[in-house]
């Protein structure tokens, strides 16, 4: 489809332009996956999901990135500063990249991320992968949203209590430790692969996996979505 369509179309749907509606009504059906990205912030997302893009644009993958950006709670503003860390890929024929921001929604996402990811859909993208702010134990949307939720940690995350607690770490179908060459990382990678092992009282979507480097997240989204 026209890219340039397409950005148009999400500011129509994002602004609530008149007839913004009849337009989501008349999207044809897709089976595009949605891969999230969620953690709390300073994690390294915005990096993480750059060498995603690599990894899927280098096995001939179309890509759109949803990046959210907090708004201001006093100018209700936004930086917009993930896409930074993604430069490399504006001018790629296969990505498309647009940041959000959260508008006061809570649960870190923007509140037309819905209707967004359908427009996206439509448009042949082979995975959508939308980015969240950077967030807390309770804010769990993304789950709803996404086909693979993926949880990135880092090793300064906290100890094996802080992973037992109900809330962001219940919701990944992958666990991402990053920064794992920092002190530490094998603790956090052990909690998590704890969380892996010890609820099998609880819905799983899929395999859940503890990924290493950007291929072994691609391959651990793979195994998630089926």
């Amino acid at each position: 489809g026209n890219i340039k369509a397409l950005a148009r179309s999400i500011s129509l749907v994002e602004n609530e332009h008149p007839g913004y509606e009849k337009l989501l009504q008349s999207l044809p059906p897709s089976q595009s996956k949605i891969i999230g990205i969620t953690g709390p912030p300073g994690a390294g997302k915005s990096t993480l999901v750059d060498a995603l893009i690599g990894e899927l644009i280098s096995h001939g993958r179309k890509v759109a990135v949803v990046c959210v950006d907090p708004s201001s709670p006093f100018n209700h503003g936004a930086v917009l500063g993930d896409r930074i860390r993604m430069s490399d890929w504006y001018t790629h024929e296969n990505v498309f990249i647009r940041s959000l921001a959260t508008r006061g929604s809570m649960g870190g996402l923007h509140p037309k991320i819905i209707e967004i990811t359908d427009l996206l859909k439509t448009f042949q993208f082979d995975h959508i992968i939308v980015e969240t702010v950077g967030v807390g134990q309770s804010e769990v949307e993304i789950a709803g949203l996404a086909d693979v939720t993926v949880v990135v940690v880092v090793p300064e995350a906290g100890d094996e209590v802080q992973t037992m607690k109900a809330g962001l770490m219940e919701i990944a179908d992958v666990f991402v430790v990053n920064k794992a060459d920092r002190p530490d990382a094998g603790g956090t990678q052990g909690a998590g692969q704890g969380r892996h092992d010890d609820r099998p009282d609880r819905p799983v979507r899929g395999q859940r996996s503890l990924c290493r480097g950007a291929n072994a997240l691609h391959e651990g989204n793979g195994r998630a979505a089926r």
